[in-house]
């Protein structure tokens, strides 16, 4: 009921304010490649400095439980800017582009008159598109060279949505003046990791990006502040998915799923606040739109956290389903994410959980296999190594913030393990998922563990080989439900 009553008072208000005649508000998505939350100074990292990005928090709302709907890069963004699930956007693999019928949100923005331009990372299309008037590369070494000049010589007599779109900090590594570099001394290993020097220097150059990001996301605020629309400016930090490294980009645990997620709205924020409240990617699209004033289309599943802003009590969902797909390997988990709990579903557990950050290819990765070939790794990095992979993985989440310990087999979490069950259950036939039967292929086979020695797994298809998509069996893109509000 609480929520109900805050929804129509926005509802109300929104009217109210635009019935005045006030200027509509402006919008900037600030989004990082693979930053997880935890990695930032108002999340409460020992190390990495984010000066700006934790004033931003200071000044508005800090949301601790932001929850992506994958951990993977381009169709984390095609969910976020549909603000629909995956598997309904007809882009839920890597590299999938997003179909020209699907609606982005920005495009209803710019109908009713705002001037939209994405800078930076695309990922989702190409580079014209009917929802921006502009589409650039941002440029320099993290693509956001360019944000300040776009907010400068924006057309004044317009509303803007602004979609800022980082390289930072995506692999490969490039170092600039824009940022600090760090001590490998000083890097905090996760437990999932091995500590090694090799380890360190990488995390080195993941901090100072992350740093950059935040000092461009700086930039911005302050043109904002010049020109005098600070106050009327929404601004939203997040990512697209966790950290470029084993156990957290494309994995359904906090490090891969958990996004920072920073607003900074003046006119409604007067006094800084952290929320607890539950809110997934897709609901920025719900929440930017109900803010324009502009009717909120059926084929958007996710929900405005407006309410939330108003009162960091107010809840506006209760839990948060999120998927993984094919990222160069294999893939159909589900979560569900309820109170003090975290459940995982594995539909193709036969296989080693792995992903490019977690194989061979970077040095972190590589240190891991090496250690395990060498019989150093502990039980804290068994979810790299399981094959095959759990088919339930249930973690009680303050408990275990790492979740390192699986409860799904434990017969005291058994009412825990049927309430996530039939909420996946529920999703899963609300929103059209499903397992494909013909699933896109490895890219490359895992490496394996020989007589000691770390082995290389062979080349199994090439490019990428999209198959059947998750969904596709029951014409999931034509299906618009937003599946359960509560478990």
């Amino acid at each position: 009921m609480k929520s109900l009553i805050a929804a129509l008072c926005f509802s109300a208000w929104s009217w109210v304010l635009y019935a005045a005649g006030e200027a509509r508000p402006n919008f900037i998505f600030f989004i990082s490649d693979d930053i997880s939350q935890e990695d930032h100074g108002c999340y409460g990292h020992p190390v990495i400095k984010t000066p700006r990005i934790d004033g931003l928090a200071a000044d508005g709302m800090r949301f601790d439980n932001a929850y992506l709907a994958i951990s993977s890069c381009s169709p984390s963004r095609c969910s976020i800017i549909t603000g629909r699930y995956p598997h309904n956007t007809g882009a839920p693999e890597l590299h999938s582009v997003l179909p020209d019928d699907q609606i982005r949100f920005p495009e209803l923005l710019r109908k009713e008159g705002y001037y939209t331009a994405l800078s930076g990372k695309n990922h989702m299309f190409g580079n014209k598109d009917r929802a921006f008037d502009s589409i650039t590369r941002g440029g320099g070494p993290g693509g956001s060279d360019d944000w300040v000049g776009l907010v400068r010589d924006r057309p004044k007599d317009r509303p803007f949505f602004f979609w800022f779109a980082a390289n930072d900090a995506h692999r490969g590594w490039d170092v600039s003046d824009h940022a600090p570099e760090y001590d490998p001394a000083e890097v905090v290993v996760p437990p999932y990791n091995v500590d090694t020097p090799v380890t360190r220097e990488d995390y080195t150059k993941y901090y100072h990006e992350v740093s950059r990001f935040d000092h461009f996301v700086g930039l911005v605020r302050d043109e904002l502040e010049r020109q005098g629309v600070l106050e009327n400016s929404f601004l939203v930090v997040g990512s697209d998915n966790g950290r470029p490294f084993p156990r957290a980009k494309s994995r359904l645990y906090d490090s891969g799923i958990k996004t920072p997620w920073v607003v900074h709205f003046p006119k409604l924020i007067q006094k800084g606040a952290v929320t607890k409240s539950f809110v997934s990617s897709i609901d920025l699209s719900a929440t930017c739109l109900e803010l324009a004033g502009i009717d909120i289309p059926e084929t958007i599943q996710g929900r405005s956290f407006l309410p939330i802003l108003k009162d960091p009590e107010t809840t506006v969902r209760e839990v948060i389903f999120a998927e993984q797909n094919w990222h160069v390997y294999r893939n159909h988990s589900r979560l569900v994410r309820w109170g003090d709990f975290a459940y995982i579903r594995n539909n193709i557990p036969n296989q080693i959980n792995i992903c490019a950050e977690a194989d061979l290819t970077y040095p972190a990765g590589k240190e891991l296999w090496q250690a395990h070939a060498a019989g150093r790794t502990t039980e804290q990095h068994w979810q790299v190594f399981a094959n095959p992979c759990p088919e339930e993985e249930l973690y009680h989440v303050s408990a275990d913030p790492h979740q390192l310990t699986n409860l799904a087999t434990k017969p005291e979490y058994a009412a825990q393990l049927e309430t996530a069950r039939k909420a996946l259950a529920r999703w899963t036939g609300e929103t059209g998922d499903t397992v494909p039967a013909n699933p896109t292929p490895n890219r490359r086979g895992p490496p394996r563990v020989v007589d000691g020695k770390v082995v290389p797994g062979k080349q199994e298809a090439g490019g990428n080989p999209h198959a059947e998509f998750p969904g596709a069996a029951r014409k999931a893109t034509k299906i618009h439900h937003p599946g359960p509000l509560r478990p």
